[in-house]
């Protein structure tokens, strides 16, 4: 059975020469639309990389006009881990696909994800062939800890997956405590794991994380810091 393809919004590298991507996946009930900025402010830090966010490929029940990667009751305790399972091919196609369009390889790859968008771009990139060159999680939780024996995903020459997990402390959504969850659950799991708190933030983005974030990928794609100002 073919799977879905998806598609979303798009802002090409500021150089004129793609040698990163970038994709954004966004919380459920938006839709691509929601984190294609964060391209645009990243794009001065990241002039090479190009950005997508693609639309999830399900109408979200609880919001006709968004998207969502998988379905929530918010009564079953396993629908998070199925739904994000079912998820994960229609996302890896994807990621195939934007790599092979640009000639570029995982270490290439950076995915950075929001809530919902956030569990998936753990999910996926922790179980891909090969990892990518970084996993941004903000407001987000990681599905399935019991299952991540599977996660075998690792970079050149076995480097294992950098995260970074950013959350506000004042998430009324995804609960602070999902952050350390899940990065106690790595850790374990021998998955070292960065975070960074967003004091007095909710459910978003504020700049400091924005800030982090783009920081992170940068690194991951072996860039320097640009020179602070005085």
């Amino acid at each position: 059975m073919s799977l879905p393809a998806l598609d979303g919004p798009r802002v090409p590298a500021r150089s004129g020469q793609t040698k990163h991507l970038v994709v954004f996946l966004h919380g459920y009930g938006a839709d691509g639309n929601d984190l294609i900025d964060l391209g645009r402010q990243w794009a001065q830090l990241l002039p090479d990389a190009a950005f997508v966010s693609p639309h999830a490929h399900e109408r979200c029940a609880m919001s006709p006009m968004g998207r969502q990667w998988f379905a929530l009751t918010f009564r079953d305790p396993g629908e998070r881990w199925r739904g994000a399972a079912a998820a994960r091919p229609v996302i890896d196609a994807f990621l195939d696909a934007e790599l092979a369009r640009h000639g570029l390889d995982e270490s290439a790859l950076a995915l950075v994800g929001f809530s919902q968008g956030a569990m998936m771009a753990l999910h996926v990139g922790l179980r891909r062939r090969r990892a990518p060159a970084s996993i941004v999680a903000y407001s987000g939780a990681l599905i399935g800890a019991e299952h991540l024996a599977e996660a075998t995903a690792r970079g050149r020459d076995g480097a294992l997956p950098r995260i970074l997990m950013i959350h506000g402390d004042q998430d009324e959504v995804v609960p602070l405590d999902s952050l350390f969850d899940g990065a106690e659950a790595l850790a374990k799991a021998d998955l070292p794991v960065e975070f960074h708190l967003s004091l007095g933030t909710g459910h978003g983005i504020d700049s400091g994380g924005l800030t982090h974030g783009a920081l992170f990928t940068s690194a991951g794609f072996g860039l320097k810091p640009p020179p602070r100002r005085r």
